[in-house]
This record gives C-alpha cells, sequence and structure tokens, in this order.
C-alpha cells in the first residue's frame, strides 16, 4: 500500500469524533498551556544561544583566535541539536504510547534542571577542562528536552481543536520560539545594562539562567493542571494502537513523507537562527553594529513575526496548509540575501526592517507549519511524525546554521554569503512542500 492510500486509510476516513463539551470549554485553556510551555523552553534555549554568541567563548573555551573561542561555543550550540533525536525516540515513545501531557511534563522538567545547571557551572579558570565537559553534558539535556517539547505542545493544541481551526490552535506553541527570545532579550539587556557588559561577561551571564527557575515553576503548574488530549482521553481499548518502537514504524511505513517533512521545515529553521542566534555575533564582532542595535533589530522582527502567527494561521485554516506554506517559501528565497545584505550598511532601522520582512515570510512557511506536519501521520505516530520531521529540520538547518555561517564567514568576509546558504535551504523547503499533498481537510482520526 502506498503511503497516501496508508495515511487515507488511517487518518482521512475516519470522522474525528466531536471532543466532549468539557474538553470544548477547556481549549483556550489547553492552547495556552502549549504557548507557556514552548515560550519557556525556547526562553532557556535563546538564553543560552545568546550567551553562546556573547560571552560564553571565552568564559568556557578561552583562545588566543576569537573566532575559535566563538566557535567552540557554537559547537555546544550544535550538540544541543544533535540530542535532539533521542528525545524525539525518548517522548515519542512516551507520548504516542501513554499520552502527550505525561511526556510535555517530563520534558519541561528536564529543561529547567539543565538551565539552572549552566548558570551554575564554574568557568573554565575555576575548574579547568571539566568546565565545557559539564557544559557540554547539559547541553546535551537541553536537547533531549527539546526533541519533545514541540511535537506534544502542538499536538495537545491541534488534537482539542474545534472543526476547521486546528492549524490556528496548533500555531499558538509556534509563538514560543519567538516570545521566548523576547523575554530572554528582555532579560539579558536590563541585565547588561545594570551590571555592565564587563560584569555580564564575568559573572553577571548567570542571571538569565538562574531567573528560568521561577518560569519552569509556573510551567509546571500550569501543565500539571491541564487535560490530556482527547486521542488519550478515553478507555484504553479505543486509544490509538501505537506500536513499541513508534520511530522504527515511522520510517518502515511512512519514509517518504517524513524525508520530504524534514526538508519542508529545513529553510524556515536556518532563516529563524541565523537571525535570532548568529547575527547577534556576527554583527558586532565582524562589523562593528553594536550589540544593542543587532539585539533591538532581532526583537523587532521577532514581536512582528508573533504578532502575525494567528492570522496566517487563519488564513492557512481557510485556503489550505500548502498555498501560505509556499508562498513563505518562495518569499524567503528571494529575500534572504538582501535581507542579510542590509547587515552591511550597519543602520539599525535598514537591519530591523528587513529583518521584520524575514521573519514575517518565515511565519508563513512556519505558523501552518505546525497543523501540516502532524497531519501528514496517523494518532498513532502523530507525536513522533510530527517530532521527527521538525526536530531533524531544526538540526539540520537551524542546529548547524551557526557553525556553518561562522566557517562560510572564515572564507567570505560577506553577509551575503548568510543570504546564499538560507536561501539554498529555502529553495529545498519549497520543493519538498510541493511535493506534499493538502492536508487542511484530513481528520485527526484514530
Amino acid at each position: 500500500m502506498s503511503e497516501t492510500s496508508r495515511d487515507e486509510a488511517a487518518v482521512g476516513t475516519v470522522p474525528a469524533p466531536a471532543p466532549p463539551p468539557q474538553a470544548r470549554k477547556n481549549v483556550s485553556r489547553i492552547a495556552a498551556a502549549s504557548l507557556i510551555g514552548t515560550t519557556i523552553e525556547y526562553y532557556d534555549f535563546a538564553v543560552y544561544g545568546t550567551a553562546a554568541a556573547l560571552v560564553l567563548g571565552p568564559a568556557f573555551f578561552p583562545s588566543g583566535n576569537p573566532t575559535m573561542s566563538t566557535l567552540a561555543a557554537f559547537l555546544t550550540f550544535a550538540a544541543a541539536f544533535l540530542a535532539r533525536p533521542v528525545g524525539v525516540v525518548l517522548f515519542g515513545t512516551i507520548g504516542d504510547r501513554l499520552g502527550r501531557k505525561r511526556a510535555l511534563v517530563l520534558s519541561l522538567i528536564l529543561m529547567g534542571v539543565a538551565t539552572v545547571g549552566v548558570g551554575l557551572l564554574p568557568t573554565y579558570g575555576t575548574v579547568g577542562i571539566l568546565a565545557p565537559v559539564l557544559l557540554v553534558a547539559l547541553r546535551l539535556l537541553q536537547g533531549v528536552s527539546m526533541g519533545g517539547e514541540w511535537g506534544g505542545a502542538v499536538l495537545l493544541a491541534a488534537e482539542h481543536a474545534p472543526p476547521g481551526r486546528r492549524a490556528v490552535y496548533a500555531s499558538v506553541p509556534q509563538m514560543g520560539p519567538l516570545l521566548g527570545f523576547l523575554l530572554s532579550s528582555a532579560v539579558i539587556l536590563p541585565t547588561m545594562g545594570v551590571f555592565g557588559r564587563e560584569a555580564f561577561a564575568d559573572w553577571a551571564w548567570r542571571v538569565p539562567f538562574l531567573l528560568s527557575t521561577l518560569l519552569i515553576a509556573v510551567g509546571f503548574w500550569v501543565r500539571t493542571r491541564v487535560e490530556e488530549s482527547p486521542v488519550f482521553d478515553k478507555p484504553v481499548t479505543a486509544r490509538p494502537s501505537a506500536p513499541r518502537f513508534p520511530l522504527g514504524a515511522l520510517v518502515r511505513e511512512y519514509p517518504g513523507r517524513l524525508l520530504l517533512g524534514v526538508g519542508a521545515a529545513v529553510g524556515g529553521s536556518a532563516v529563524y537562527y541565523l537571525v535570532i542566534v548568529y547575527s547577534l555575533s556576527y554583527g558586532p564582532k565582524a562589523l562593528g553594529i553594536p550589540q544593542s542595535t543587532m539585539l533591538a533589530a532581532a526583537s523587532l522582527a521577532a514581536a512582528a513575526a508573533a504578532a502575525a502567527t494567528i492570522p496566517v494561521a487563519r488564513l492557512a485554516d481557510r485556503v489550505g496548509r500548502r498555498p501560505v506554506i509556499l508562498a513563505g517559501a518562495a518569499g524567503s528565497v528571494l529575500w534572504v540575501l538582501p535581507m542579510f545584505g542590509s547587515l552591511s550598511t550597519g543602520d539599525g532601522l535598514l537591519i530591523g526592517g528587513a529583518f521584520t520582512v524575514g521573519l514575517l515570510l518565515l511565519i508563513l512557511m512556519f505558523g501552518p507549519m505546525a497543523a501540516f506536519l502532524p497531519e501528514l501521520f496517523p494518532a498513532r505516530l502523530r507525536y513522533t511524525g510530527a517530532s521527527a520531521t521538525f526536530i531533524l529540520a531544526n538540526t539540520l538547518g537551524g542546529g548547524f546554521a551557526p557553525l556553518v555561517a561562522t566557517w562560510l564567514n572564515s572564507h567570505w568576509r560577506s553577509p551575503l554569503v548568510l543570504g546564499a546558504y538560507a536561501g539554498t535551504l529555502c529553495l529545498i523547503s519549497l520543493a519538498c512542500v510541493l511535493a506534499l499533498p493538502e492536508t487542511r481537510d484530513k481528520e485527526f482520526g484514530l
């Protein structure tokens, strides 16, 4: 049986049962809980990305060559992405076999422990080589946590969504990465302002990590009080029969959709991490742009993209996922070159405007993606399928983006190479989405 026929048999022909009245009343609360969780998780991740760009290189990887120190810090950033597939296997199995809520709570706890641990680490000057070893270990734990976060948050919202509004509800957690970055900037900038750049590089960089303790406590309280997905809120005999090893079944039954789903999201991942993470280091160090200017430009773009997420998802519910995603991918292919080229001007307003257009095009790709990827797979493999496609795309397109960009700019000293790199990946995404079917009318059957 082909993948399309199998998917239609598993998903398209089984009417989704209407959610019970109590579930309908709690949909908004569940969507809010998904947003809170992804915001907290991505705050932790964004704090690390910003710290890697600013101070972690010399603190944990001292070197006479600043480029090598920064490269080493970004290697630890990439290490967390390498651990994400482990999270997909672990939390995908938990989420598909035992329930979405349980996987989400566990992933949040793991992220909290790892992030606070980074804030408490001694530096290389105190304990020598043990410092970067411990840093990498905690980064791996963060990566495992992120491997389970996105799929669970999206599914918890999407599987409770009213008919015809799945893209809207699924897109709510998609604001988490943007809001997490904005929250991290709202903490990092005042911390630098209060203590000064020198003190921030010396010790005050720990403050944003330690403050996540409060956020984790709030997220844990919210997530333990939300209802389980309707797929699991029923007798065991009526639940989807998930295989013992969901990832193996996914690779065996849906290899084409898995690969195309990864390709569909890889371009947007590169754009996001080049703008939100890499540019914060590249602008000041390579082009002499003030750090505050780069943070302000990226924050303006992130705020605009977050505000556009729900309207874009509404459009995807009306006209379909593919037209909206294709428009974003095509626009990104054309825009990333002038967007990164704007860095050569050093003009904060011009850079902020270019970044804003770039992230608005990104939201055209990523807003509907939260519904599009889960809709490619049946309920028994949905957590693993959605997580695997998105997380692998994030790893390939986003996790290595700062590392690849650092290497590219060590050979070709022009921001245009960033646009060429991101544009190539967005072109791949365009081709992959063209090869995938429209999923708007598919039911979330068992």
